[in-house]
């Protein structure tokens, strides 16, 4: 188990484009929000928090901890406008609170004691990136797994269009072996004896820079494994399937093969938001499990940490199991 996811005006966002990526630009100090200070109650129940925190990022905070400390239907649609969308991992997107709000009840019927912590956000204004860790009960076992929540936001704090990347593949390990498809990344690992236990010592790599993007989603689109794994030199590369980072050249080159001979990927870059040491960058779409399978939507978020860690943020089911396995998953997991 892995334990470690359009706006109306998006007030006082500054925003540049490149290659079809809207991005918050960074931050050099922290706006002031009419509650006081820097969003006063906020930080105190998160992990980390950079960015430019003005009033509808923080209005957007305070909904969005509130439903992690007691979900419920009420408190979720409180997150939306009434005519936002909402991506979830392995369907088409959710128009407005009838069809999101039927969602998220299915959802709270499967996991009633689901809770969430805030971890690691960075907000530009009208961008919120906000990590954070789930924890759930299913099949009497606790399962934790981690999440990010992407959100455009309205002038009042409201979600305009939201995406959730997390990997559901997670939640059916409480099955038994017999019950679901193999991990994508069964067996990935760095080479025996090498550091692959943490960061490993060594410089920093630079750190992510709105110039990067082209370069970044070419490889993406190209299934080019090298280039992805070289950027970040010795830091560690945490993502899905992973009990431990990867640390090596080698090891991270696999990982990446083992997703590229699995699926075609089909990306346009999405939204970023760069804090004054995190960054997180979005990048969504389609894939295509191999050369007959269907199209679906798709999309991964990379986040790069303070001392250069490298995460990823997606769904690995799609890639293993078809629409109808996956169904029977969860009513394995209901029954």
């Amino acid at each position: 188990m892995n334990l470690r996811r359009h706006t109306r005006t998006g007030l006082l966002a500054v925003a540049a484009l490149l290659a079809g990526l809207t991005v918050g630009m960074p931050a050099t100090a922290t706006a002031t929000t009419n509650d006081g200070g820097e969003c006063a109650g906020v930080r105190a129940k998160l992990d980390r928090l950079e960015g430019r925190i003005t009033p509808n990022a923080c209005a957007f905070m305070k909904r969005q901890i509130a439903f992690g400390e007691a979900p419920s239907i009420q408190t979720y649609l409180d997150i939306f406008d009434p005519e936002a969308s909402l991506w979830e991992a392995g369907g088409p997107a959710l128009r407005g609170h009838a069809d999101i709000g039927t969602s998220i009840s299915r959802s709270l019927r499967l996991v009633p004691d689901l809770r969430y912590r805030g971890t690691n956000v960075v907000t530009e204004g009208s961008v919120m990136m906000f990590g954070q860790q789930n924890t759930v009960t299913l099949k009497g076992r606790k399962v934790s797994y981690p999440q990010i929540a992407r959100n455009v936001l309205g002038d009042d704090g409201k979600t305009i269009q939201a995406r959730r990347y997390y990997d559901r593949y997670e939640l059916f390990e409480v099955l038994p072996d017999s019950e679901r498809p193999r991990a994508l990344f069964a067996g990935i690992a760095d080479p025996a004896g090498s550091a692959g236990h943490g960061t490993a010592a060594g410089r920093a790599p630079d750190r992510f820079r709105p110039k990067d993007i082209t370069a970044r989603l070419a490889a993406w689109n190209s299934g080019d494994a090298a280039a992805l794994a070289a950027r970040t030199g010795q830091a560690g590369l945490y993502g899905p399937g992973l009990d431990r980072p990867l640390t090596t050249k080698e090891g991270k080159t696999a990982y990446f093969k083992r997703l590229f001979e699995r699926v075609d990927v089909e990306f346009k870059a999405g939204q970023a938001a760069f804090g004054r040491t995190t960054t997180y960058v979005e990048w969504h779409g389609t894939m295509k499990a191999g050369p007959e399978g269907p199209q679906v939507p798709f999309g991964i978020v990379e986040r790069v940490g303070p001392k250069g860690e490298w995460e990823l943020y997606f769904d690995t089911l799609p890639a293993i199991a078809t629409r109808s396995e996956i169904d029977a998953l969860f009513q394995a997991l209901a029954s």
